[in-house]
């Protein structure tokens, strides 16, 4: 005679134990999931400012003339259209041989990318420095790079040359970086942590 065996499941009580035990890990990792994802997205938009910067030098060698870098605020932080005006504060920006400010949905602009800072989550401080020494200070306000037909940064005015990039909120730790435009027309991404030794390539 065979015998049948009985498959035993969940009860309840070892179910709503189970579920109390998840939600408890959820909470405890959402902190740090949060910032992770604040992290992936102060990289993305660094990236996305070093792209544009590049964009904006390698045309003006190829048309051997000046082409600027602009940043520019918009109404719609993912639309570029002729809301636009220049700001120090937004990652939206704008390629051109002149300011696109209200006209930044024109056909004629060379480039852009709306990745304004309002729809990607990061805080963005744009500046114009000459303290080579400490190359994390942002310095005063800017919002413009022209690079020459060789592809140099022009410094006859104060031309955006730092911009740092962290995350929304003031009392959370990111891995901030920098964009930092050199004198010769280079563009890269560094970290600004102190803590970042002297011979890391990453370092500021």
């Amino acid at each position: 005679m065979r015998h049948m065996h009985r498959v035993r499941g969940f009860t309840l009580i070892e179910l709503v134990i189970t579920m109390a035990v998840l939600a408890v890990g959820l909470l405890v990792a959402m902190p740090s999931i949060g910032v992770w994802l604040d992290n992936t997205r102060i990289r993305s938009a660094a990236e996305g400012l070093q792209a544009g910067l590049q964009t904006a030098r390698m045309e003006a060698v190829r048309r051997n003339q000046s082409v600027s870098f602009y940043l520019v605020s918009l109404t719609n932080g993912s639309t570029m259209d002729n809301s636009c005006a220049l700001s120090s504060s937004s990652g939206s920006w704008v390629i051109n041989t002149s300011s696109p400010a209200g006209k930044c949905g024109n056909a004629s602009i060379l480039g852009s990318r709306a990745i304004g800072s309002s729809s990607s989550g990061v805080k963005i401080s744009a500046g114009s420095s000459s303290n080579t020494s400490d190359k994390t200070a942002v310095g005063t306000a800017a919002t413009t790079t022209t690079f020459d037909g060789l592809g140099r940064l022009d410094t006859t005015s104060s031309p955006l040359n730092r911009v740092r990039i962290t995350g929304p909120k003031t009392d959370t730790t990111y891995l901030d970086l920098m964009v930092i435009v050199e004198t010769g027309g280079g563009v890269r991404i560094c970290d600004p942590r102190s803590s970042i030794q002297t011979n890391d390539p990453r370092k500021c």
